[in-house]
């Protein structure tokens, strides 16, 4: 059960680290984004709180009307992902 929650959230950090190296994404959203990558990996944390703090940074940013098209609906994919860990 644990591993399927770690693949879960690698698996949004690596989401997290593709929007953190796109030049078309502004800063503020990419530093978030970074953010809630540094938040995902925390090992030895469980599993379901280091998604909830990542959830509550993404919903944040979510609504930012500067983020491009692709990478909000990256977030949403991220956040639809994070959801689904317990």
């Amino acid at each position: 059960m644990t591993m399927e929650n770690e693949e879960k959230l690698k698996q949004v950090a690596d989401i997290m680290a593709r929007i953190n190296d796109d030049s078309s994404v502004p800063r503020n959203i990419r530093r978030t984004a970074g953010e809630a990558k540094v938040l995902l990996q925390k090992k030895g944390e469980d599993p379901v709180l280091r998604a909830a703090s990542a959830r509550i940074s993404l919903e944040e940013i979510s609504n930012d009307p500067n983020m491009p098209i692709h990478a909000r609906t990256q977030i949403w994919s991220a956040l639809s992902i994070l959801e689904t860990v317990k």
